[in-house]
């Protein structure tokens, strides 16, 4: 078979093999058998919560153990044809099977990174927050142009966009806000972009238009509802209220209606301004608190939680997970990955797909990646 269709089949190949291993495939095809058994057992609307619980996990897992199949006969079939057509010496009827081919690869890679989303909170809707590292008014301003790329990431993804947390850098930019991202696999999607980004560019604030690095961090967390159990100690927490800041419109309050919830043995902080009410801004910390600690805890139980925790801990050189250079070069580079890009405008404009599926392939494998940073 022509050297180009091979390459497709290989990459389609690599795409469901990777999805058989997320979802352990033996196992997920006798798991599935057992929920098609349980959903014919009329006793099961018995307990109408967990027969949703039920229905939700079998729909699931029948969505992609039939993605798998479906994409696997399609390859052999398109194969078949491009050797018969080879065969034959009908090189049209050949460019059509590799065109098929190539339109069934896209829909692998498209699906795999949907197929790679089975974490318990996966399906949930995120906070995204982002903090200013030291550096004053280069890394507010990096800060806030991160606030924007993941703003317009989510809604190029259809999510809807809620701002929970706005504070206003000194001169530009921002110190920290938190956003709320609304939609079908939200935190799924967004949870491998938690650690320290880094910038290199000249600053529009220096006169003498030297290069300046700046970093900034980012923490996902899913957002959670009252069906998780969370126990949390009234005394371990320091509540404080403030006057909402931010850049102007709806960021700004002229009450002390903000809330700060500090949890003392995890040393977490959580903010609220998004409401004019304080009880309701207390309402909305407190539940991004059990978020995080629920977040905290599902990182314990993943084999490199004490790694991924230990590069959050730092903003600073040595511990960024990916690096956007704007000068004297362009491109932006992940150092777990190794995915490139070579137009930054296009990543801080949100497009950050091919990032975020190498990541979440990467927990699947398991495979380390030696990537050196960009100067």
């Amino acid at each position: 078979m022509r050297a180009d269709a091979q390459a497709l089949v290989d990459r389609i190949d690599a795409a469901l093999n990777l999805v058989k291993m997320s979802l352990d495939w033996d196992r997920a095809l006798r798991r599935l058998d057992e929920l098609n058994a349980r959903v014919e057992d009329p006793k099961l609307w018995d307990n109408p919560k967990q027969a949703e619980e039920v229905m939700r996990e079998r729909r699931r897992l029948d969505a992609a153990v039939t993605t798998v199949r479906e994409i696997d006969a399609d390859k052999s079939g398109t194969v078949e044809l491009i050797e018969l057509a080879e065969m034959e010496g009908d090189e049209g009827l050949a460019d059509e099977g590799v065109a098929s081919l190539k339109a069934l690869a896209d829909r692998a890679d498209k699906d795999k990174v949907s197929a790679l989303l089975s974490g318990e909170a996966d399906p949930l809707d995120t906070f995204i927050e982002i903090h200013a590292g030291a550096g004053g008014t280069e890394s507010q301003d990096w800060a806030e142009m991160l606030f924007r790329m993941y703003t317009r990431w989510a809604e190029k993804r259809g999510f809807k966009v809620d701002t929970i947390e706005y504070q206003a850098g000194d001169t530009a930019g921002i110190k920290s806000a938190t956003i709320q991202v609304k939609g079908e696999n939200a935190y799924g999607y967004a949870k491998t972009e938690s650690g320290v980004h880094r910038l290199v560019r000249i600053s529009p604030y220096d006169s003498s238009a030297r290069r300046h690095t700046s970093f900034s961090s980012v923490w996902v967390y899913p957002v959670i509802d009252d069906s998780f159990e969370i126990d949390i100690n009234p005394a371990d927490l320091k509540i404080d209220t403030y006057r909402a800041s931010g850049a102007g419109g709806q960021h700004v309050n002229t009450t002390d209606s903000a809330v700060r919830i500090t949890h003392a043995p995890s040393g977490i902080v959580v903010a609220s301004q998004v409401d004019r009410s304080q009880h309701k801004n207390r309402e909305i910390a407190m539940g991004m608190l059990k978020a995080r600690l629920f977040e905290a805890e599902m990182r314990k139980r993943e084999e490199a939680a004490s790694a991924e925790h230990a590069a959050k801990t730092d903003i600073g050189w040595g511990h960024q997970i990916r690096s956007y250079v704007l000068q004297p070069y362009q491109m932006v580079k992940d150092l777990r990955t190794g995915v490139t890009s070579p137009t930054p405008s296009d990543v801080l404009d949100g497009d950050l797909d091919d990032f975020i599926a190498a990541a979440l392939a990467q927990r699947v494998t398991g495979e380390a990646v030696s990537v050196e940073d960009v100067d």
